[in-house]
């Protein structure tokens, strides 16, 4: 097996302890962001479908909750777009610290909101519109998560490095599912539905203090500094040049990205809606699957980082998304036991599929562009998918359980979002072990 090249003396690499330092700041930081917009996922197929669109039948009322949701990812494009033109601009930092507060700002507004008992049709209104505000926030966020880590870092293990902030990621899920099973099987239905709920959007307030004071006491990215100093290198409108100069980089992490944001939101979210209201379950039973799968996701997403940068890029992504394409098959034929320790194993087998691709992925999309681009290269190809991706997932799935009350047809568009992803993985250029130095150069 063939050792990753040494990285290159022109790239701008920062000493072992700052970069622990700095992957331990991002991986805190992206932890607490995504568990403000993962909240709301979980709390759309719970709560938000009862008290914002209480006219609805129940697999009605969870479509149109699922609709507000997927709002979120229709505005994670334009925040990619803002935040990855200022990010290339003035750097990764001060665009970090601005989407944690936006984010924060509106979970915690989100966990204030009277119901539509109490206001109507405002209700839902508000709603959409923090919705809209988390989606620009965490748009912007990922980029500039994973690029100040990468930047910090050597060629060498960038897998490695970048898949921790991946995994805040997933520990972001994790600790939303975790909160609000705790509030759920603590409490009532009825004291659940009336204030339970709220509490978890309302202790974000403290999450973000916290986060903001972990990375205020990170450096800029040493690369951004460096290309900074040249001030002639930064482009005016580095999101024009990226897809007039990058296109097809753009399309292949699209498609990188499709079965990758597909598969994670049927299992993490929509799976408690299928064994609710399909299975006739507890939400515990789901929350509870979900909770352990998670778990397991966290721990797995470093080590497909690390096996990437041994073995490369492509092969981890395509036995991510092909083994994704078998699996979803067994997913559903593994809930409909009705069993918990199935359920549970079907959860578990998703989210480590979804691992070998998600590990990688930063890394992947990172070394696809320059330094002067990157941020908002990266962004586009991450966010612009989101859009016909996980923001649909959901909605889609819940559709089609409602016109076939079957598995089968939400496992086979699985499936079909798998094998495109497959395919990309493979048209993709393997970037294992170049340094950012030999990138820049070859742009």
């Amino acid at each position: 097996m063939t050792a990753p090249p040494v990285t290159a003396p022109s790239d701008v690499v920062s000493s072992p302890a700052t970069i622990r330092k700095v992957v331990g700041a991002s991986i805190i930081g992206t932890t607490i962001e995504w568990y403000d917009f993962f909240l709301y996922g979980t709390a759309a197929a719970l709560v938000f479908n009862r008290l914002f669109f209480p006219e609805s039948d129940p697999l009605v009322g969870t479509m149109l909750a699922f609709a507000t949701y997927a709002l979120g990812f229709f505005a994670r494009p334009l925040g990619g777009i803002v935040f990855g033109h200022y990010g290339d601009r003035i750097g990764r930092k001060r665009l970090l610290m601005l989407s944690l507060v936006l984010m924060g700002g509106a979970t915690v507004l989100i966990g204030c909101l009277p119901t539509y008992d109490q206001v109507g049709l405002w209700a839902p209104a508000m709603l959409v519109a923090l919705r809209l505000v988390q989606g620009f926030a965490v748009g912007g966020e990922w980029g500039g998560a994973v690029l100040i880590v990468a930047e910090h870092g050597d060629a060498a293990r960038r897998g490695f490095w970048t898949s921790w902030p991946q995994a805040g990621v997933a520990a972001g899920s994790l600790l939303a599912s975790a909160v609000l099973t705790v509030m759920a099987v603590t409490q009532s239905e009825a004291d659940f539905l009336a204030w339970g709920w709220r509490v978890p959007f309302l202790i974000s307030v403290v999450l973000i203090a916290v986060g903001y004071w972990i990375r205020s006491a990170v450096d800029e990215s040493p690369t951004f500094k460096a290309l900074a100093a040249e001030q002639a290198a930064l482009p005016k409108a580095p999101v024009v040049e990226a897809i007039r100069t990058r296109p097809w980089a753009i399309v292949v992490g699209g498609g990188l990205k499709f079965a990758e944001n597909i598969s994670y939101y049927i299992v993490s979210v929509f799976t408690i809606t299928y064994v609710t209201q399909k299975l006739g379950l507890s939400r515990g039973t789901a929350l509870n699957a979900i909770l352990i799968a998670s778990a397991v996701h966290v721990v797995s997403i470093p080590f497909f980082g690390w096996l990437s940068d041994r073995i490369g890029r492509r092969p981890v992504y395509a036995a991510g998304a092909f083994g994704m394409m078998l699996w979803a098959f067994a997913f559903f034929a593994l809930l409909d036991t009705a069993d918990p320790t199935l359920i549970v194993l079907a959860c578990v087998g998703a989210l480590v599929f979804h691992a070998a691709m998600y590990g990688p992925q930063a890394a992947f999309l990172a070394e696809m562009f320059p330094t002067r681009m990157r941020y908002s290269g990266a962004s586009l190809a991450y966010q612009v998918t989101s859009i016909f991706a996980g923001s649909l997932a959901p909605l889609i799935a819940a559709a089609l359980l409602a016109a076939t009350m079957s598995g089968t047809p939400i496992a086979i568009y699985v499936a079909t979002a798998s094998l495109i992803t497959g395919i990309a993985a493979l048209a993709a250029r393997e970037t294992r072990g170049k340094t950012f130095a030999e990138i820049d150069a070859e742009s």
